[in-house]
Formats: structure tokens, C-alpha cells, sequence
């Protein structure tokens, strides 16, 4: 397929260019002439957060151009398999609510890392904040870079490299403009048109395949299945059973910035209502991401790639105009990601390990001078990771890499706090080992599936990823009933209580939704 750029029209590139200089004009409003309030700290926002607030602010973490671009790809490729990765995390956000919320609030902690602190000591804080860079610099950094990259490179057919420069240089301008402040000042804007974009593009391309009954009819059967057999090359349902729910909790129940909100309650109960409510909003993943792979199927049946069928659904169906506006949102929304990413790693380093550790009296110069070297540091190191990620185009799907990435780096973190909370004779040389031995050794590993030794004697990745879980897992409890030094050490160490037990309404809304998601696991299969 030729670029995309060669299918836009001028006004297009008209409204590309309205849409970027209100951005950069409003973002020099907020950098430059609007009054701060030096003394305002949104960081938990007072803890007066509702369930609806804390449910679409955690949909809306999950919600990105990346997830919609992947999405589709899967969807075109396999049909609704993948909806597992939407659907089946409601038994993790479950978890999140009644086992995870309870103790978090309790502790009365900020961040997940200063909770593992209080529970194990400064010592596994410090290990958290090098795990925290890693993830942040593979999982949020390098991934959005690379599906930056895609965008770019479908849009105006460059190569890779070029692509992935293109968009650190980008986010880098916006930052310099305000541009990095605007966007976030207008995520949410951002994010419900996308939402609404993926909703007008399925009922736009419902109708031109023929009907509901017409996109079941002209699609193969088993793009209909959440479970397929179990020697499916793509999603055999042992790999979803067993390996997805090491990457459901590292994700949905200690991962900061899915966390976040809920730390952010302003009671346990709207905790676990926002909680519910996130899980009532995965549903839509599903119709809203996927589907319109699925009837780009239809409509687009001999793509070479199937990455391109969010794109090309939308320069195919949409008229002149709302496709330079919906390329320019995504484009966008990708930049802030890259450029929040840059930040955070930025931030990390400079606040939690370099002053912390190795400079506590830095003036606020030396601060400035490490973060933008930290930041130049990332962004190089982001773009090797982005370039050798796409090396990984020729053997698996766009969602794929996602997940298989990922898939890496979440057994140490899973392992860390399922044992941590659920667990009191955890000690904390157990959890300083699985935290940088077992992070390195899932690293190792993953590095040796997808890159070195990229062979089919492997196991599927999502089972490699429970594998792992369950080394790490056998390794930390090893240790801790070795550890008699560390078990004299519990006794004296907090471990703390829950803040409280679901009431009745919470049971009820949880009840509601683990009906409607069996009911849904029954519709969609046998297929």
C-alpha cells in the first residue's frame, strides 16, 4: 500500500495545521501567561477522587493511538481473540478492589513504591526505583516510540529509523512550545474523540459491510471464539488461562499509573466502585479497538500489513478533512505519551536516585542540568530500543509485540506484590532478589526469545511469562524460609491491615459484573 499522505487532500493538510497552532498557542497560554499556584499539589487530588472520576481515568490510561493501532491490526488478523487482553482483566481489577485497594489505603501510601517500602525497607524502595525507570523506558518509552513510528511510516511511507527520530524530535519541539502542557491539558478532549472516531468507524463500516449479521457471515467462524484450541499458533487458550494473569497484575494492580486513581479515593468504597466501573469500560474494547479490524477484513481483504487497517478504514471511510483531523489527534496523542514517557524518566532518575543516593544537596541547577541530560540519555536509548522492537515486525503482529514485551517484564513486579501482600512471612532479601536477579533473568530471556534465539521451539510468550512467574515465585519463597535473619527482622516490621472490607453495594456491582462477563465468555466461543 502507498503512504497514506498520498490520500489526503488539501484540506486535510488545512485542518493539520489549524489544529496544530491552536495546540502550540494554547500551550503557550498555559506555559507563559496563565497564573500558577506554586503551592497547588494535584498529585493524589487531595484523595477526593469518585468512582466515576477514578474509573475513566484509569480507562483512559489504558486508552491510547497505540492501543486503537494494535487493536485493529489483531482484530484483522485473528478476530476477537485478543479481546481476552480487554474482557479477561476484570478478574485483576476484581482483584485490585478487594485484595490490593484495601491494603494500599490502609498503608496510606502515595506510590507503590513507597508502599513495598514501608513493607520491606529503603532498600527495596531503591531496587523499585530502577525497576520503575526500566519498565517506564521499555514499556511506555520505547513501546509509544515505536508505535509512533509505525503511524509515521504508514502515513508518509519512511523508514523506520527516520520515523522513530522524527517523532523524539516532535515531542522535543512541543515541549519547547508548551506543547507537551497542552496536550495534557487537553487529553481528555483528545481521548473521547478518538473514542467517538472508533465508534462512528464501526457503525460507518457496519453498514458497508451489509449488516451485524453480514460482518458475522463473511468473516471465518473462529474470529468469533475468545478460546481457541489449545494448538493455535497465535492464542492457544492454555498461553490466555495461565500467562495473561501474570501480565493482568502487574498491570491493573501495581502498576503506578493505573494505581494512581484509586490511591486517589476519597473513600475504600469509591475505590472499589471506580475499580468496578473500569471493568463495566473494558467491555467496550472490544467493539469499539477491535472490530473495526474485523471489518477491514471485510471491506480490505488483501492487506500486506495488517497494521494499517486503522488507518486505511479511516482515509477510506471518512471524508476530506475529518481524516487530516483524526491522523492529527492520533500523531498527538502520541507525542504527549512519547514526551510525558521522556519526563517521567527524566524525573525518576533526577528525584529518586541521583538526588537520593548519590547527591542530596543538588541545587536546583544541578537538578535542571541532570534531568536534561537524563532526558537526552533516554530519548537515545529509546530509539535504539524502538528500532531493534521493530527488528520483530517479520514474525509477530503489532499487538503481539506489544504484549510479548511486556510479558517480560512483568513477573518480578507480579511476584513481588502478590507475595508481599498476601504473605506476611515474605521477607525482604526475598523480595530484593526477585526485584534485580529475577528482573535481570527475565530480561535475559526475553531478549534470547525475541531477538537471539528467535526459534519455534520456544513456548508461546504469554507462556514463557507464567514460566517465569513460576521460577521466581518458587525462588522467593525459598528464600524467605531461609532467611531466618530476615524472619527475626518481620517480627518487628509493619504489616499492614485492610482498610476496610467490601459492603454490600461494592459486592452487588462486582456481582452485575462477573455475570455479564461469563455470559459474554459464553456467547463468544464455540463459534
Amino acid at each position: 500500500m502507498n503512504a497514506i499522505y498520498d490520500l489526503l487532500k488539501p484540506i486535510d493538510f488545512v485542518i493539520v495545521g489549524i489544529y496544530l497552532f491552536i495546540l502550540i498557542a494554547i500551550g503557550y497560554w498555559v506555559s507563559f501567561v496563565q497564573k500558577k499556584n506554586k503551592d497547588e499539589n494535584l498529585f493524589l487530588a487531595d484523595r477526593s477522587l469518585g468512582w466515576a472520576s477514578i474509573g475513566f481515568t484509569m480507562w483512559g490510561t489504558n486508552v491510547g493511538p497505540s492501543m486503537l493501532v494494535a487493536s485493529a491490526s489483531i482484530g484483522y488478523s485473528t478476530g476477537i481473540v485478543a479481546g481476552n487482553f480487554a474482557w479477561y482483566a476484570f478478574v485483576f481489577i476484581l482483584m485490585l478492589a478487594v485484595v490490593f485497594a484495601p491494603r494500599y489505603l490502609g498503608a496510606n501510601v502515595s506510590t507503590l513504591p513507597e508502599f513495598l517500602g514501608k513493607r520491606f525497607g529503603e532498600n527495596t524502595r531503591n531496587i523499585l526505583a530502577w525497576y520503575t525507570l526500566i519498565t517506564i523506558l521499555i514499556s511506555w518509552l520505547s513501546l509509544g516510540l515505536f508505535a509512533g513510528g509505525v503511524l509515521i511510516r504508514q502515513l508518509l511511507g519512511f523508514e523506520m529509523w527516520l520515523s522513530v527520530i522524527i517523532m523524539v524530535v516532535v515531542a522535543t519541539l512541543f515541549v519547547i512550545a508548551g506543547g507537551l502542557k497542552t496536550i495534557a491539558y487537553t487529553s481528555v478532549f483528545q481521548m473521547l474523540l478518538l473514542i467517538a472516531v472508533s465508534l462512528v468507524l464501526v457503525g460507518i463500516g457496519v453498514s458497508k459491510a451489509g449488516g451485524i449479521m453480514a460482518v458475522y457471515e463473511k468473516t471465518p467462524k473462529h474470529y468469533w471464539n475468545l478460546f481457541l484450541s489449545a494448538n493455535d499458533k497465535d492464542f492457544p487458550w492454555p498461553a490466555i488461562l495461565l500467562g495473561y494473569p501474570i501480565m493482568g497484575v502487574w498491570f491493573f494492580c501495581t502498576e503506578q499509573s493505573m494505581v494512581q486513581s484509586v490511591l486517589g479515593a476519597k473513600s475504600l468504597k469509591e475505590g472499589q466502585l471506580g475499580a468496578n466501573f473500569i471493568g463495566w469500560l473494558k467491555i467496550l474494547d472490544v467493539p469499539l479497538f477491535m472490530i473495526p479490524g474485523v471489518i477491514c477484513y471485510i471491506l480490505y481483504p488483501h492487506l500486506k500489513n495488517p497494521d494499517e487497517a486503522y488507518l486505511v478504514m479511516v482515509t477510506n471511510l471518512f471524508p476530506p478533512g475529518m481524516k487530516g483531523l483524526i491522523i492529527v489527534v492520533l500523531v498527538a496523542c502520541l507525542i504527549s505519551t512519547i514526551g510525558a514517557s521522556l519526563n517521567s524518566v527524566s524525573t525518576v532518575f533526577t528525584m529518586d536516585i541521583y538526588i537520593k543516593k548519590y547527591k542530596p544537596e543538588a541545587t536546583n541547577k544541578d537538578i535542571v542540568r541532570i534531568g536534561r541530560i537524563i532526558t537526552v540519555v533516554g530519548a537515545l536509548l529509546s530509539v535504539t530500543v524502538a528500532l531493534a522492537i521493530d527488528a520483530l515486525k517479520d514474525r509477530l503482529n503489532l499487538f503481539n509485540v506489544f504484549q510479548s514485551v511486556l510479558g517480560f517484564l512483568a513477573p518480578p513486579m507480579t511476584v513481588a506484590f502478590l507475595f508481599g501482600v498476601l504473605w506476611k512471612r515474605t521477607t525482604a532479601k526475598a523480595i530484593n532478589y526477585v526485584l534485580t536477579v529475577g528482573t535481570a533473568f527475565c530480561l535475559v530471556v526475553g531478549i534470547l526469545y525475541l531477538w537471539v534465539i528467535p526459534s519455534p521451539v520456544w513456548p508461546h510468550f504469554l507462556l514463557l511469562s507464567f514460566y517465569l512467574f513460576v521460577v521466581l515465585s518458587a525462588m522467593t519463597y525459598i528464600i524467605s524460609i531461609l532467611d531466618k535473619k530476615g524472619a527475626l527482622q518481620l517480627q518487628q516490621a509493619t504489616y499492614f491491615k485492610s482498610a476496610g472490607k467490601p459492603d454490600k453495594q461494592v459486592w452487588v456491582m462486582w456481582g452485575l459484573l462477573v455475570a455479564v462477563m461469563v455470559t459474554l465468555y459464553i456467547v463468544f466461543n464455540g463459534h
